[in-house]
């Protein structure tokens, strides 16, 4: 029998049933058994409205212990799901309906209004069981998919803003779950946060299938709160996966309460990802846990995972680490902005996604037919073979000839004791492109331009340096607390011009 991920919610019931699996900020708190009826209940539900094996289930969620049940209720009976976000627009939510053609949507309006929002609109009834409350509606007929072993389709924008669908396999998860338990040392002792949604392959195949393959306990957040985080930091959980935003935000809000260090006795492993790392902020950020800050380099067609740095605390490493056993690598220099070793990131191996849901030109722009995967991140490889990510290649700036790699004005940046955080993009002008630096500060510690300006200048080469800098208080974020960069230039037209 070929593997599957809810195999392993099977192996756990037997191995510790009455253990505390999952919780949720609804006041759901279930060991293993209670998830696996939960589970149970969602396969039995769905069959019962004509869901086929092979069916798309769609799941308009934010984090919370119905939708782990619902996820695995659904790969129980052979679905494929298809999970997003509930915080996406009307728009957004119907586009994928329409390309996807679920035989049902799942909406988790118990824990996010907006998904009683998106309900209202495709007039979902109410459904129960072990699982909860939810509401359905059935807005497509029954067309199974052949694709074998599809377990998710995840629709990702990345920066170009057109969604496609990411399908990803039992195997793909399992994986990516493997090696993030494996790396992370997961076991039953562990108590996870997981506040990545799970409707982002960070939050579902390093969180969510690497703690249960572990038999981790795991505490589902819906929504990023500093607060929240801090309390959960500094009541026993001893594993928390994050990105730079999250970090940032939790060490300012501390800051404000008069302490630099976290103070927690249980947290062991840390890790940040979607973004590189500065040594500043490294050396920081492990001073205010007390543990080392891991890195790693994925992407959702990756499945998560290509490498991951396993440092000890105080390493001057900012790579992303070497690469997860199994990963196969390349860096083609010949694409603009490669060259001196440097070059866009072409990997392969057991982690590649099968490709992009209906759409094989879009596949076969990134994915060839020995399995190599261009990723459109520009990357080298150091002496000890640690992966360097510079930035995506679609944002590598040429500015007077000279390629600007926005990680390394943005480290820059971040270094400054007022910034929580800052995005760098380019912007074309007058035959050139210029450097945009976006800055997030707290509303009464705004830092001064001119003084960022000076602080970067000391660090940068002129030319690296950026024309402009906007200082706000909140930055356009994707649910993951990741900065939406294409959004920059709209939400701040007027302070451009």
């Amino acid at each position: 029998m070929t593997e599957r991920v809810e195999h392993h919610l099977a192996r756990q019931v037997a191995a510790q049933p009455k253990a505390p699996a999952i919780s949720d900020t609804t006041g759901a708190a279930w060991t293993w058994s209670d998830l696996a009826a939960a589970a149970a209940d969602m396969a039995l539900l769905l069959r019962g409205e004509g869901v086929q094996p092979g069916d798309r289930v769609m799941l308009v969620t934010e984090n919370c212990a119905a939708s782990v049940a619902a996820m695995l209720g659904g790969w129980q009976m052979g679905a494929v799901m298809v999970p997003v976000n509930a915080r996406q627009t009307a728009p957004e939510i119907d586009r994928v309906v329409a390309h996807a053609e679920p035989a049902a949507v799942l909406f988790a309006d118990h824990v996010a209004g907006d998904a009683a929002a998106h309900a209202d609109r495709f007039q979902a009834w109410t459904v129960s069981g072990g699982f909860g409350r939810l509401r359905m509606a059935c807005p497509h007929d029954s067309a199974p998919d052949a694709v074998q072993d599809l377990a998710v389709i995840l629709y990702t924008t990345g920066t170009t803003g057109t969604p496609k669908g990411v399908m990803l396999t039992h195997a793909n998860l399992l994986f990516g779950g493997r090696a993030s338990c494996e790396f992370r040392s997961m076991s039953s002792a562990d108590w996870v946060y997981g506040v990545l949604p799970i409707t982002h392959v960070f939050g579902l195949a390093s969180i969510m299938v690497g703690g249960m393959i572990g038999g981790a306990r795991l505490s589902m957040e819906a929504r990023f709160s500093p607060a929240k985080l801090y309390e959960a930091l500094t009541s026993g959980v001893t594993l928390f996966s994050g990105v730079p935003q999250m970090h940032a935000q939790l060490m300012h809000y501390v800051r404000e309460r008069g302490h630099d260090r976290l103070g927690s006795d249980s947290l062991r492993y840390v890790s940040s990802g979607a973004a590189p790392l500065d040594p500043e902020w490294k050396r920081q950020a492990e001073a205010f846990y007390g543990v080392a800050i891991q890195n790693g380099y994925g992407m959702t067609e990756t499945t998560a995972g290509v490498a991951v740095s396993r440092n000890q605390i105080g390493s001057l490493d900012i790579s992303c680490g070497p690469l997860i056993d199994g990963c196969e690598l390349r860096i083609d220099e010949t694409v603009p902005g490669g060259g001196d070793g440097a070059g866009e990131v072409v990997t392969r191996g057991p982690n590649i996604m099968r490709g992009y849901y209906r759409n094989p030109e879009a596949t076969a722009q990134v994915l060839d037919s020995e399995g190599w995967l261009r990723t459109g991140d520009l990357g080298r490889v150091d002496a000890a073979g640690h992966l360097h990510i510079l930035g995506r290649s679609k944002e590598l700036i040429i500015h007077g000839g000279f390629n600007v790699y926005p990680p390394e004005v943005e480290a820059a940046l971040n270094e400054h004791p007022q910034v929580i955080q800052c995005a760098v993009i380019g912007r074309p002008r007058d035959g050139d492109e210029e450097v945009l630096a976006f800055v997030m500060a707290a509303a009464a510690d705004m830092p001064d331009v001119a003084d960022l300006r000076s602080f970067v200048a000391a660090r940068l080469a002129g030319y690296k340096r950026p024309s402009k800098i906007i200082v706000a208080t909140a930055l356009p974020a994707a649910p993951t607390g990741k900065i939406l960069k294409h959004k920059l230039i709209d939400q701040f037209a007027d302070w451009l011009s």
